[in-house]
């Protein structure tokens, strides 16, 4: 078989394909191809298939003629066409020569290379029907749980079959009783409470906060929703939710709600299988036990009575989304998603995007764009969403009628193999294929996440004792850091939060991840804010680089560019591709996570704005040390 260097194209440079990354639609194209001279090829064809054809197209690349002195062993052959309809689009070369066809696709590191079968690069193509939400671009999001971030202070009412903790900072119950987890335990935070701690997120220069669920609910953590319509009393009540935003609004601070659609809870007022609500409180029936219930189409039941639920959980009934009747009381003119965004909120996260219909999507979407323009909708989606297929459905989430942004598990999962391991390379790819992936407008509001509440502490995840893939609750309650692993794992945290800080788009804090929080998976990683207790050190790095962040333009919208990304050493470049150096000043995030120091040479001088130094020329970066490089113009820093 051929090697790979008889074949030259790489599509994040800009030689080989303008522009880069995805496209608007109706914008011109352009491909170039570096074909070995020694191959004779005959003929070139770009193939390109369109997601939604059978059949691709075949576009003839002309030329043949040599390229510059520096590969002047390769002929060049180029192409150029407009794509109008959006969507997603797989493309791959063939080289006809006198020895057969040969076919060329894309290696892990996104090289060119001869394959029977090729692997397609993919090319995303958008049109925007709503503008993108300008506002949160180079802002700091802040995920706060409700009952662990502060409590005000306020009475306390007892409630029935709910434990009330007064040991705030305690382990959350996770010892199952009757062989099931209630979650019934509250620690007493509230709305009131974070409204009161607002001068601390701004401390931390946060621009959006992301509420765990606030609806009536059994649980403390809410995800079993009970009513869509009304503020858990355990959190406060509607007008203490349009006093948090409108303070919040006050220190430059918008507010966005969790909004979990695909399911219910079993006691609620929708499917109501306890009895616990229905006429004795003024609602129709619940949907479990009465067919005749204005919800009873909301879920999936059979003949038995036995319903669908959300992975096999029985207190959570999966909802239907193709019910017309649901889709009306989310999206309606009077619906939950624009009650909400009227009384304050900013956007919605959607909890398991990926299991909202497409059709779902648009009708919430657009209820939300229509009620506030600007507001922004984030998916929880784990994986690369822009190709994201679930329930035999492409999601096409970027098309452009859809999600603003999403979750992004993929930086998070990458840049703890780095700091952890020193994989450089496999982070750079990561990045660099999710800004390939990605409509910048989507880029750049990505919520970037390291601990969220799906995950162990950002901390435990860096510098804890590996449990296995399903440790038992129990070893996850009684494990903890040692001395040694508190003093790593704040180095190692800080060089994650500097990374997180500053690659595309928006970092976002889980609470107490910046004050040194610990805990493995649920309920472990819901622990109190330690107020009082924090880690210094870590909030001090917190409000720093937060800082940082905020006075540098250039994370708003700025281009990304690796610089390094091997034997532990990753070093990348934030510019502004259009102003220059004489509008934003570029800035250089480095880190060596490897086991040995590695040196990288620079051009110009730099100043590291976490100690001031000044470089110039070839710099040694220490295993598990950074800098935060600023570069020089000709009249200084």
């Amino acid at each position: 078989m051929t090697g790979k260097s008889d074949i030259i194209f790489d599509s994040r440079n800009g030689f080989f394909k303008t522009p880069q990354g995805a496209v608007k639609a109706n914008t011109e194209m352009a491909f170039r191809l570096l074909v070995a001279e020694d191959l004779q090829p005959i003929a070139v064809r770009l193939i390109i298939l369109y997601d939604r054809h059978n059949d691709p197209a075949v576009y003839d690349m002309d030329g043949g003629s040599r390229t510059p002195e520096e590969t002047d062993d390769y002929l060049e052959f180029t192409a150029a066409f407009t794509i109008h309809d959006t969507g997603l689009y797989w493309y791959h070369f063939e080289v006809l020569t006198d020895e057969g066809l040969l076919r060329i696709g894309k290696d892990h590191d996104n090289r060119a290379v001869i394959m029977d079968s090729p692997s397609t690069w993919q090319q995303t193509v958008y049109r925007r029907a709503y503008d993108a939400p300008d506002w949160i671009c180079g802002g700091i999001f802040y995920h706060a749980f409700v009952d662990r971030f502060h409590r005000s202070g306020r009475p306390r009412l007892p409630q029935k079959d709910k434990i009330l903790r007064e040991d705030w900072g305690g382990v959350p119950e996770w010892k199952p009783k009757n062989l099931k987890i209630y979650n019934n335990d509250f620690f007493g935070g509230d709305l009131e409470g974070i409204r009161q701690k607002l001068p601390y997120l701004a401390e931390l220069h946060v621009t959006c906060l992301y509420l765990s669920p606030i609806f009536e609910a059994y649980s403390s953590h809410k995800y079993d929703t009970g009513n869509y319509e009304h503020i858990d009393p355990m959190f406060g009540s509607e007008a203490d939710f349009e006093a948090l935003c409108k303070s919040a609004a006050e220190y430059g601070i918008r507010v966005i709600c969790d909004g979990v659609f695909a399911h219910t809870g079993s006691d609620s007022v929708y499917f109501d299988k306890y009895g616990h609500y229905g006429e004795k409180s003024g609602h129709a029936p619940g949907a479990y036990g009465h067919p005749d219930s204005p919800y009873r189409n909301w879920y999936f039941f059979h003949d038995d009575e036995t319903y669908d639920c959300w992975w096999d959980f029985r207190t959570l009934p999966k909802l239907n989304k193709r019910d017309p009747g649901y889709v009306e009381y989310l999206t309606g003119e009077n619906g939950i998603v624009r009650k909400w965004l009227r009384a304050g909120a900013s956007g919605w996260r959607l909890d398991v995007a990926d299991e909202l219909p497409n059709d779902f999507l648009d009708a919430l979407v657009s209820a939300a764009k229509t009620e506030k323009r600007d507001s922004i909708i984030i998916g929880e989606v784990w994986e690369d969403a822009s190709n994201k297929i679930a329930y035999e459905e492409r999601k096409n989430y970027f098309e452009g009628m859809r999600l603003d942004s999403v979750m992004n598990y993929p930086f998070r999962t990458s840049i703890i193999d780095f700091v952890r391991h020193g994989n450089a390379k496999d982070l750079a790819l990561t990045v660099e294929s999710i800004a390939e992936n990605y409509p910048p407008e989507v880029l750049h509001c990505l919520m970037n996440v390291l601990g969220t509440h799906d995950s162990p502490r950002i901390i435990t995840a860096l510098a804890g004792a590996d449990l296995g893939p399903d440790p038992s609750r129990q070893l996850q309650a009684e494990t903890h850091l040692d001395d040694a692993e508190w003093e790593r794992g704040t180095r190692l945290l800080k060089i994650a939060s500097l990374i997180q800080m500053t690659l595309p788009g928006i970092p976002c804090i889980y609470y107490g991840d910046e004050a040194g929080t610990e805990g493995y998976k649920d309920p472990f990683n819901r622990t109190c804010y330690p107020w009082g207790h924090e880690n210094a050190d870590l909030l001090c790095w917190y409000k720093k680089i937060t800082q940082i962040r905020a006075s540098h333009p250039v994370y708003r919208q700025g281009a990304y560019r690796t610089i390094a990304a091997a034997d532990g050493l990753f070093a990348f470049e934030r510019f502004d591709p259009v102003g220059g150096e004489s509008a934003h000043p570029t800035l250089m995030t480095v880190c060596c996570c490897g086991g040995h120091e590695q040196h990288l040479p620079l051009e110009g001088r730099w100043q590291d704005l976490l100690t001031g130094q000044v470089f110039e020329g070839t710099i040694t970066v220490f295993p598990e040390d950074a800098l935060l490089l600023e570069r020089s113009n000709e009249y200084g820093f």
